[in-house]
């Protein structure tokens, strides 16, 4: 799909949402420009096509991480993107981050999407002017810090202060070393680094992220390696270790992250056979949505059914997709 066309549809599903209605198959997204929404848009274009007469497609361009499981879950959205870690504490009803609330409604359709991971960049005169070049000196030392990342609703919030407590220091903390922890849209973040407004940018990105991207190239930033002990504290909590590849300007090396994944989910009241036409286009469209944004070049979907994919159940339209294309046992 060629840019201009994508970016002309994603600016007519911005201003054509309109009331759900009994119909509707609607897709939890992101904000307009974030790659969700493109993967939101391109799969407009693919199931429009494919639907039943009379059933409503339709992209909604709010949400997140932690927000679309809630919207899936509720009913709002029949389908929506999520992280795999997102699904599975929705699932469970993390204590903290859904206040125990179990989404026992969210059903997987496809995970193994692209990896997402989460990253840190530090400006680099922020190293030079306090000799902390690793994000372990950066968070335990004293002397003050101003953080940037993405406002509440979105996942990397939630992982920064897991971050924070895997090092021995909470908000408060930093707060009180006159720190400042600056939660923005993301479309902001570029110019508050180039700007020198901002010191440490965390975020969790795909390849190719086009923030990340537009920070790498203007913000003259370093990226940090997450300490050994952060990365075992975050696998404990549902992540996996992973490392960034070389993707960006400045990054002269693999980066020690951890991969947060990204996974379809669709309400358990779906029908068998929406679900089953929605897991059987995206996977045998690959190649269209990778076309549509480069981190969806290492879909496999021959694996998106694998349990470590998605970590909650598979909807059942789903399962017997991968079931009849030999990817999963029978029973």
């Amino acid at each position: 799909m060629k840019r201009p066309i994508l970016f002309s549809l994603i600016l007519l599903l911005a201003t054509s949402v309109e009331p759900a209605h009994a119909a509707d198959l609607r897709i939890a997204t992101m904000r307009l420009g974030t790659s969700w929404y493109v993967f939101g848009a391109t799969l407009y274009q693919l199931l429009k096509a494919e639907v039943p007469k009379g059933t409503r497609v339709e992209v909604i361009a709010k949400g997140g991480g932690i927000g679309n499981p809630i919207m899936v879950n509720s009913g709002k959205a029949a389908l929506g993107l999520a992280n795999v870690v997102t699904s599975q504490w929705a699932f469970e009803g993390h204590p903290d981050v859904y206040k125990g609330k179990k989404q026992s409604q969210i059903r997987a359709l496809a995970g193994g999407l692209n990896p997402v991971w989460f990253s840190a960049l530090v400006r680099k005169d922020y190293i030079k002017k306090t000799g902390n070049d690793t994000l372990e000196k950066i968070l335990q030392s004293k002397q003050p810090v101003r953080i940037v990342m993405k406002p509440r609703g979105s996942t990397v919030p939630v992982i920064a202060d897991l971050v924070f407590e895997s090092l021995g220091t909470s908000r408060k903390q930093i707060l009180a070393h006159r720190g400042r922890i600056l939660q923005v849209d993301t479309k902001q973040i570029p110019a508050i680094l180039r700007d020198g407004r901002a010191d440490l940018y965390l975020d969790a990105v795909p390849l190719g992220h086009p923030v990340l991207t537009e920070v790498s190239l203007t913000g003259n930033v370093q990226f940090l390696d997450l300490p050994d002990k952060t990365i075992q504290f975050l696998s404990q909590r549902g992540m996996t270790p992973s490392t960034t590849p070389v993707a960006y300007k400045g990054q002269d090396r693999p980066i020690k992250s951890v991969d947060i994944g990204t996974v379809v989910i669709a309400n358990a009241k779906l029908s068998d056979e929406l679900a089953y036409l929605v897991t059987k286009t995206l996977c045998e469209n690959a190649s269209t949505m990778a076309q549509a944004h480069k981190a969806w070049a290492s879909f496999v979907p021959s694996e998106a059914g694998l349990p470590e994919n998605t970590e909650i159940p598979l909807h059942p339209g789903a399962k017997r997709y991968y079931q009849e294309k030999g990817w999963l046992p029978q029973k």
